[in-house]
């Protein structure tokens, strides 16, 4: 993986301005209470730079007269620390993984990037800006320290860079999001296998967490939404902590992190292992959606026709059913949006309802119904590489036909 970090690194150094400079922070460990952190993971741009996975890490790129330097600062060892968590990276071991020659210590870092922005006169530094959460991250906090102790500077936004630079996956991305979708089907199947009614929503999570850690997967993409009957019809329920009733369906929206490359994957399945005939109609309008935008997905669609291309077909599909009589309740049954970037992070970075599709994006497929009065959600969502002609699953076995989830549960409930 070396030469992809070095790759990924090139391909960012062509799109700086010259007589610029480049800082990239790996983060902070953030504390949960007491002398415990929460677990530590690595800010993604980073990560996709180096491939270091420890905290406070800082990479600077300089680009002066079209020449490129890298510098990698990290953590001091400290014996002390080293016998009650463990050693930090060595600068060996950061050169090895990274492929970057020169490793410095980070206490040395304001030092040395004082000495970079005056003696090559540094027009320029990127910094990402990004800010979602309206929250002072680390980035912010260094750009408003150099707004101030710089401001000849001018002072560009790395975010809108790393977004283009992510917006198409490598042929290794490719192969870590596919196996995170693998051990994550894994998961799913190990949860149908074993589903009962009257089961907690956390017991039968309890098989996906089972199936991950047994595949040594050390983290999730994101916290697990296993919901039962009307809780399904909460988007992003995740309390996992009701009882289980005969002839609910059980939504699960789950993900295994590979590499820190992430799976997003969701299947509904009836508890009691066999779908009413209610059940059965409205789970294969959500499939048929889904079969449908997977045809639609090619190179030059627009990101945003997906969903409004699903929106005309439920439209359609709800009023022959009678669920619906005019195409504005559509919305008081789906809601969200039918497709989302995937990578490092599970919505992960590119302004993608803005542009068209192209060859090599990641994404999710993610239809959905839910109807809170019958108590039923259902939602169906499989990753997609777009390829030069249409796209293909990044994993194909994960089952959601009605007739294999039916036959999965039988077989583990006589098993």
């Amino acid at each position: 993986m070396k030469e992809f970090y070095i790759k990924n690194r090139e391909k960012l150094a062509r799109r700086l301005a010259d007589n610029s400079a480049a800082a990239v922070f790996s983060g902070r460990d953030i504390k949960k209470m007491g002398d415990e952190n929460y677990p530590f993971t690595p800010q993604s741009n980073f990560f996709y730079l180096t491939g270091i996975d420890e905290p406070e890490g800082i990479l600077l790129i300089v680009k002066k007269n079209g020449d490129v330097s890298e510098s990698l600062f990290i953590e001091p060892p400290d014996d002390e620390k080293a016998q009650w968590v463990g050693a930090v990276i060595s600068k060996e071991k950061a050169a090895e993984i990274s492929g970057i020659e020169n490793i410095y210590y980070n206490y040395t870092f304001y030092e040395k990037l004082s000495d970079t922005l005056f003696n090559k006169r540094i027009e320029n530094i990127y910094i990402d800006l990004e800010n979602r959460d309206f929250r002072m991250t680390r980035e912010l906090e260094f750009a408003k320290d150099t707004a101030e102790n710089y401001p000849y500077i001018d002072m560009k936004d790395l975010h809108i860079e790393m977004a283009e630079l992510r917006r198409i996956k490598s042929r290794q991305e490719i192969e870590n999001i596919g196996r995170a979708i693998e051990i994550t089907g894994e998961g799913i199947v190990n949860m149908m296998k074993n589903a009962r009614a009257g089961m907690y929503e956390y017991e039968i999570e309890a098989y996906f967490d089972f199936a991950l850690k047994y595949r040594s997967v050390k983290d999730f993409a994101f916290k697990s939404i296993v919901a039962s009957g009307k809780n399904a019809t909460v988007l992003h329920y995740s309390r996992n902590c009701d009882k289980t009733g005969d002839g609910d369906l059980v939504l699960c929206d789950v993900g295994a992190k590979y590499n820190y490359y992430c799976g997003d994957i969701t299947r509904t399945f009836p508890v009691n292992g066999r779908f009413t005939d209610r059940q059965k109609q409205l789970y294969n309008i959500v499939l048929d959606g889904q079969k449908l935008i997977l045809k639609t997905i090619r190179p030059g669609v627009p990101f945003k026709s997906l969903n409004e291309t699903l929106l005309g077909y439920y439209a359609e599909k709800l009023k022959e059913i009678g669920l619906i009589s005019t195409e504005k309740e559509v919305k008081k049954y789906y809601w969200h949006n039918v497709s989302h970037m995937l990578g490092i992070e599970t919505h992960d970075v590119g302004r993608h309802n803005e542009g068209l599709l192209e060859e090599g994006m990641v994404l999710t497929v993610e239809p959905g119904l839910y109807i809170a009065d019958e108590g039923i959600g259902i939602r169906i969502e499989d990753d997609v590489v777009v390829t030069k002609d249409g796209c293909r699953l990044v994993y194909d076995g994960i089952p959601k036909e009605i007739s294999e989830i039916e036959a999965i549960m039988a077989g583990g409930k006589n098993g």
